[in-house]
């Protein structure tokens, strides 16, 4: 998913949040101890829902920090000159599979380089494995982090 389409997400997601928000306020207010606790409810499931968001828009934000950064080290594109991308922009099965077992060795040899894993959570991707890829991701942020200090 793209800026645009990230934008409108987190969009969505908060008008839905206010329109929730609001709904647990009243809850809240309506003098009835059972509409009190679901209005808490609500509002918790609100807040939930705001802080999983926000975390996975400084996750995207961090990951496009680190994609400029090894963008200007000369570690980008990061695909091996002899794989086969669809129409698509996908990478056919096998040449997923190849870049993944590479991506993994690269992990093995170097596991405190952030820029091995921002390789492999883009492998992931490639391989449409978004859980692990987040993770991996996660990871690779942590490992910079800790580089800068």
């Amino acid at each position: 998913m793209g800026k645009v389409g990230a934008a409108f997400t987190v969009l969505v997601m908060l008008m839905l949040s206010g329109a929730l928000a609001l709904s647990g306020v009243r809850l809240v207010t309506s003098g009835d101890l059972v509409l009190t606790g679901i209005g808490v409810g609500v509002l918790s499931l609100v807040v939930i829902g705001l802080l999983l968001v926000a975390g996975e828009v400084r996750l995207g934000s961090a990951s496009a920090r680190l994609a400029r950064a090894l963008e200007a080290e000369g570690g980008l594109p990061y695909d091996p000159p002899d794989v086969t991308r669809l129409p698509s922009g996908r990478l056919e099965k096998d040449d997923a599979d190849r870049l993944f077992a590479l991506r993994r060795a690269e992990v093995e040899a170097a596991p405190e380089d952030w820029r091995a894993w921002w390789r492999l959570a883009a492998a992931y991707g490639e391989a449409r494995d978004a859980r692990r890829g987040r993770r991996a991701m996660r990871k690779a942020v942590a490992l910079e982090r800790a580089t800068r200090g």
